[in-house]
């Protein structure tokens, strides 16, 4: 039996946990923070619950691959519900859209809402889309990808003209999509993981395909009970969780293996391995001291950072009773938008009109009684950088840009300034304290860039006796790319 350490207690760190434990080993999982989830956060008040990351599950399979091959099915523990709509979308023009749930109901919907014509436009590109998830998924996101591996023909040609990795997402999809509201509804599929459209490979077009062949699908009381039956579950294997115990550094032996942490406290604990569940961009540059480390972290610094999020927080009185599940409020300047929190041609600074989100469950479990909701509102917004960029703790920026965003909504069709018992706000400031996470970017690094996917830190981290899982290691930030990453890591540990 392995000792095993894992590093922060995020989705990532959590199914890491559940897969060793399964596999024999002894487990214990070190988070700084009070609470469990990391990303995947939860705040409560005023009876008012709110999840303060992910508000989507997709690729609900993964989910229920994880509990099946840990236990108890997933049913057992959580009640998923999938959406009818998964999302309106309100274009600049003032139309809307109601995307079905169900992928086959899609392009018909298209046509009656967007025109004659924008259906088959949809389904076409989506027949592309389909293409590039069967040549990528699992070579790419079920697998420990390196550039080697690319080098040594992952893809046969075929499946490299199919994919095409020197296209753009943008690219790919103004070959198929005429009408300017596809290529809106395709731009926002990049920022999924916190990417430019016009950088990022075409490749991201499975992510649309995705989420539309499996359904856009909710947990009942909030995303972050994903988090708590993560957490019962690796109890119930025999594993072990400590909150607010902060490692300060990875420790090694004289050959350089990671063989435990030190924590703020000053106490060492040994390990036979390491888990990190923690940001690269934290974990090579300050918390192991190795030339493989110094190497991983040189490496880390030619990639660009994904973008953050500003989020407010809405205990709601008589809340719309027509706002759907999921709510997109586009600009009318996507280039603006990205342009700024990335600061092409300048500082990155707060989107002037940025795009709005908003996550509104019919769920009463999260509010307080009839008549009030709670309301989860993002938008994109540039990482917390004094140096650089955007001071998120400026005198006044974070509340000014929240009374901005509830203005830009009011246009837009849904005002609820009158309707708000409180608010809370949550800026990349925010976010970087409560997880750790530099500048609060929300996926680690960004997919801007061809040979972005290849240059994200690999689980196996390089460093001998430490394994990196989450979101920004391979393959990626969002739920179901993170618990792929979880199993990647137990695949490459092995049964104790």
């Amino acid at each position: 039996m392995s000792a095993i350490i894992v590093v922060g207690a995020g989705v990532g760190g959590l199914a890491a946990a559940v897969r060793l434990s399964t596999l024999g080993h002894e487990v214990t999982v070190l988070e700084q923070a009070r609470e469990i989830g990391g990303k995947l956060g939860v705040i409560s008040h005023d009876g008012f619950v709110f999840d303060t990351g992910p508000s989507l599950v997709t690729l609900p399979h993964i989910l229920e691959e994880l509990f099946a091959d840990t236990g108890a099915p997933l049913s057992d523990s959580l009640t998923l519900q999938r959406l009818e709509t998964a999302a309106r979308y309100r274009f600049p023009d003032g139309t809307t859209f109601d995307m079905p749930g169900e992928m086959s109901e899609i392009p018909a919907a298209l046509d009656a809402a967007l025109g004659a014509g924008t259906g088959h436009q949809w389904a076409s590109f989506l027949a592309r889309a389909e293409r590039i998830w069967d040549a990528t998924h699992r070579p790419f996101l079920e697998s420990p990808i390196t550039l080697r591996d690319m080098a040594s023909g992952a893809l046969d040609m075929r499946d490299l003209a199919t994919v095409a990795p020197w296209r753009t997402l943008r690219g790919l999809g103004n070959q198929y999509l005429r009408d300017p509201r596809l290529r809106m509804l395709l731009d926002r599929y990049a920022t999924y993981t916190g990417s430019d459209p016009r950088r990022a490979p075409a490749a991201l077009a499975s992510v649309p395909y995705a989420e539309q062949r499996w359904g856009s699908w909710y947990v009942r009381g909030g995303l972050g009970s994903i988090a708590t039956a993560l957490a019962d579950r690796l109890t119930a294997l025999g594993g072990s969780i400590e909150l607010g115990v902060e490692v300060s550094a990875l420790t090694t032996d004289a050959r350089g293996r990671v063989d435990g942490v030190r924590t703020a406290d000053g106490s060492v604990r040994g390990a036979d391995l390491v888990v990190a569940n923690a940001d690269a961009a934290q974990v090579y540059p300050t918390l192991v001291a190795t030339r493989q480390a110094r190497r991983a972290a040189r490496r880390l610094s030619k990639t660009t950072a994904s973008f953050s999020g500003f989020v407010l927080l809405l205990a709601l009185d008589d809340p719309p009773t027509d706002q759907p599940h999921h709510h997109v409020l586009f600009t009318d300047d996507y280039d603006d938008e990205f342009d700024s929190v990335f600061g092409r041609g300048g500082r990155a600074r707060p989107v002037a009109n940025p795009t709005i989100y908003i996550a509104a469950a019919d769920d009463p479990t999260v509010s307080p009684g009839p008549g009030t909701a709670s309301w989860f509102v993002l938008v994109n917004a540039p990482r917390h950088d004094p140096a650089r960029g955007t001071d998120w703790d400026s005198s006044g920026l974070a509340d000014s840009h929240a009374d901005h965003i509830l203005d830009l909504m009011a246009h837009r069709g849904v005002d609820v300034r009158d309707r708000v018992r409180h608010r809370i706000v949550v800026s990349p400031a925010d976010l970087e304290r409560r997880t750790l996470t530099p500048g609060g970017s929300i996926y680690g690094s960004s997919s801007n860039g061809a040979r972005a996917a290849f240059l994200r830190p690999a689980n196996a981290s390089g460093v001998p006796g430490l394994y990196l899982v989450g979101g920004s290691a391979h393959p990626g930030g969002g739920l179901p790319l993170v618990m792929l990453s979880a199993n990647i890591v137990a695949g490459l540990i092995g049964p104790a």
